[in-house]
């Protein structure tokens, strides 16, 4: 027990300074072996590693990976990296806030166990652009935010347009007691896949974007309220049949077919001009 308050102690007064954004260290070796092993990592793949730390992912999956790009913004943890991964040719230490560095135009998948405090803006920079060279991910992230992003209803409009392209699944539950420092709450293993047949083609992601806005405004509407004022009570009546819609079922319980129905409905059938249209929002609007 004094030998984990040890480490815990240690590892604090390395992440406690202007760069630390909610990282707490995974250090359970069992565990990473079992997040790599969910992967499916060949040496056919790129992986991007967010928030590297002191390595526990980046060795392992240098044996597994044929590239591995370990993002850390720490300047202690860079210095510790760069040591233990001196031996391992095909691993690149990207000394740099994850948020503000480019992503790989190579097809390239993430495993990482990421700071809590950017889950969001993290997950918005790689599924923003469904289009985008990113295909995969095995993510540790705190309990509740995967929790949020796989729950049904959807009622977020950013998570409904990810769920649109990717399938978004929680393998298993993490106690805090595996990290250091332990954090307040559980975390979780999420894992995403882009989807090989979405029900709407990646070129028409930000007109479903606006859809998704537009129509999640209020989630608790029913359909045929929600979409009033871009299909004609006639259009709906159709739409609700071929998609299996109930009239009054609330808007935010549509699966992710039946809200590519939806989109077809209007690209198919309503003038451009009724199309939803992009929010405005304020200088630094909120995400």
């Amino acid at each position: 027990m004094r030998k984990q308050n040890k480490r815990h102690r240690k590892i604090r007064k390395c992440i406690e300074g202007p760069n630390f954004s909610g990282q707490h260290l995974l250090h359970n070796k069992k565990i990473v072996e079992d997040v790599i092993n969910r992967a499916q990592i060949t040496k056919k793949d790129t992986v991007m590693e967010i928030g590297a730390g002191k390595g526990a992912f980046t060795l392992p999956l240098a044996e597994k990976a044929g590239k591995v790009l370990a993002v850390e913004n720490d300047k202690e943890f860079v210095e510790i990296l760069k040591q233990k991964t001196e031996p391992s040719s095909n691993v690149k230490i990207i000394a740099e806030d994850f948020l503000k560095c480019y992503l790989p135009k190579e097809p390239f998948s993430v495993v990482a166990s990421i700071p809590y405090a950017i889950t969001t803006p993290i997950m918005e920079k790689l599924l923003h652009h469904p289009g985008k060279s990113f295909k995969k991910a095995t993510i540790v992230m705190e309990k509740g935010a995967a929790m949020r992003f796989t729950a049904t209803p959807i009622t977020n409009p950013k998570i409904l347009k990810w769920r649109m392209w990717f399938d978004l699944k929680v393998e298993r539950f993490i106690s805090r007691t595996n990290f250091s420092p332990p954090p307040k709450v559980d975390s979780a293993v999420l894992c995403l896949r882009k989807k090989t047949q979405p029900s709407v083609p990646q070129k028409h992601h930000q007109r479903f974007q606006r859809l998704a806005d537009y129509a999640l405004q209020h989630p608790k509407l029913p359909f045929h309220e929600a979409l009033k004022s871009v299909f004609t009570s006639k259009q709906i009546k159709h739409i609700t049949r071929d998609a299996g819609i109930e009239r009054f079922q609330p808007i935010s319980s549509l699966d992710e077919y039946q809200w590519g129905t939806v989109f077809y409905a209007m690209i198919d059938h309503v003038e451009p001009v009724k199309w939803p249209k992009k929010r405005k929002t304020g200088r630094r609007g909120r995400g």
